[in-house]
């Protein structure tokens, strides 16, 4: 019986119209031929126009793709040296010293697909399958909440266990869960495709960014990689899922590619031109944020350690600064299947968010246990949260859980407009302070109070606005005396 309703459910999900008002006359926006065409005429570009480019990303200005592809094509390590400190400059320029942290929670494993590569495929048999109840959700949700965390990405699989409905379910419940001063104030959400009236409905729940990535924007490959589909195999339904929920009212979407599957210089321009469409088609509202992950190894998987095109260290870091450069304006999330080494050299180059003390096996935090059965890859970073916050703030970095530009109606074009302008990290450092001092009261250990209270004394000197900076301190006033959740 349960497989003539997945059946059914499949044959439901589909909705080709919805995609059609997006084409250009009848064709998606992944030219491979302009693809591969630029990047062979801009094989061997001089030092004079990498400079000129890197000169145009610290305007704040987005790369077209033949200036893209000339970045990558760069062999000159001197001049990737000064592409490195131009993406810190970018990012600082944009964001500040800050960086937004939060925990992937995977809420359902079930999946349709057959991703060759994914170890929540439908024929792997390695893998324990499970979705929360509510009951256990909230249990995952408090063990978070009493480490800190304010902000959650909610992951799921393809599968009607995890339909539009058990999703916003889900959401209701991890923002009705508080634990003492804590509560969960954001939520992400990483999922498959939807159609536009079911984004509609996440967006009354009060959902976050929506994330969606295309894993392969090659189409070829992307056919070979999910030819036993079913639902997964359709490209145009996943390239432009965001097209719909922008259209639907979540104006703040998330792209990305997984590294690995196919040329990596080729999926940095699917990105590019993925951002081009949106912002072409929606005013300028592009991704508000774009994701690089690598393959990683799965239970039960061999074919990833089979693919050649696997990103080594150093390609890795050129890819993430030449995203950077191309999009400054946009947020980038470093996750933790990067080791801790990698992530926190990453970070210099320009990434604004990442993850920490993840834990991706399905009801495995509140078990505080790493259950490998039930986990989509093997994560490579598995410092705690107050780990990674005293090496942030060792670096230089103040971690930020704000949550405030959601809940005040800075998202989507009004977030942009700021962002293009380097200043929303004139609205948002001062949030970022706030934040920070309620983990150094709540949560943090001894030694990173000793670390973080410096970083916060040099935030507000640093704040331009001294009348800004006075309210920042009255409200961390009330933050000691106990008030919570205060927010410019």
């Amino acid at each position: 019986m349960e497989g003539v309703s997945v059946k059914e459910w499949v044959n439901n999900v589909i909705r080709p119209e919805e995609n059609e008002k997006y084409l250009n006359q009848g064709r998606d926006f992944m030219d491979e031929n302009f693809i591969n065409e630029t990047l062979l005429q801009k094989q061997q570009p001089d030092e004079s126009e990498i400079r000129e480019i890197i000169a145009k990303s610290l305007e704040l200005q987005r790369l077209q793709p033949e200036e893209t592809a000339a970045l990558l094509n760069c062999t000159d390590e001197e001049l990737w040296e000064e592409m490195y400190g131009a993406g810190l400059e970018i990012k600082t320029k944009v964001y500040g010293r800050r960086i937004v942290t939060f925990a992937p929670l995977y809420v359902s494993n079930y999946c349709v697909n057959n991703c060759i590569y994914c170890g929540f495929r439908h024929e792997n048999r390695d893998i324990h399958r499970h979705s929360l109840s509510s009951a256990e959700l909230r249990d995952e949700v408090k063990a978070l909440v009493s480490k800190g965390h304010k902000r959650l990405i909610m992951v799921y699989g393809e599968h009607p266990r995890s339909d539009v409905h058990y999703i916003a379910d889900t959401l209701r419940t991890a923002y009705d869960t508080k634990v003492d001063n804590g509560e969960i104030r954001r939520v992400n959400v990483n999922a498959a495709p939807l159609g536009r009236d079911d984004y509609k409905l996440l967006k009354e729940v009060g959902i976050g960014t929506f994330q969606v990535f295309q894993e392969t924007y090659h189409h070829q490959t992307y056919k070979n990689l999910h030819s036993r589909g079913p639902l997964k195999r359709d490209y145009l339904w996943r390239l432009y899922s965001l097209h719909r929920a922008i259209e639907a009212g979540v104006d703040d979407v998330g792209i990305g590619a997984l590294f690995g599957l196919y040329n990596w210089k080729f999926e940095i321009m699917g990105l590019l031109l993925h951002t081009i469409d949106l912002e072409e088609k929606f005013g300028g509202v592009g991704p508000h944020t774009i994701s690089f992950p690598r393959l990683q190894p799965a239970v039960n998987t061999p074919w990833i350690n089979n693919s050649p095109h696997l990103v080594n260290d150093d390609t890795f870091k050129k890819l993430v600064t030449v995203i950077r450069l191309s999009v400054p304006y946009t947020g980038m999330i470093i996750t933790a299947r990067e080791r801790a080494e990698i992530r926190d050299d990453v970070l210099k180059v320009g990434c604004t968010q990442l993850d920490a003390d993840s834990n991706i096996g399905v009801g495995s935090y509140s078990k505080e246990a790493l259950d490998y059965s039930t986990q989509q890859f093997i994560l490579g970073d598995n410092r705690s949260l107050d780990q990674t916050i005293q090496a942030l703030a060792r670096m230089g970095f103040i971690t930020s859980f704000c949550t405030a530009d959601y809940r005040c109606g800075r998202t989507g074009g009004c977030f942009m407009g700021i962002a293009k302008k380097g200043k929303i990290h004139n609205l948002c450092m001062p949030n970022a302070i706030l934040t920070f001092k309620e983990y150094l009261l709540d949560y943090a250990s001894p030694e990173t109070q000793k670390v973080g209270q410096p970083l916060i004394n040099m935030e507000l000197e640093q704040l331009p606005n001294e009348s800004v900076k006075q309210t920042v301190l009255d409200m961390l006033a009330r933050i000691e005396a106990g008030e919570r959740d205060l927010f410019l």
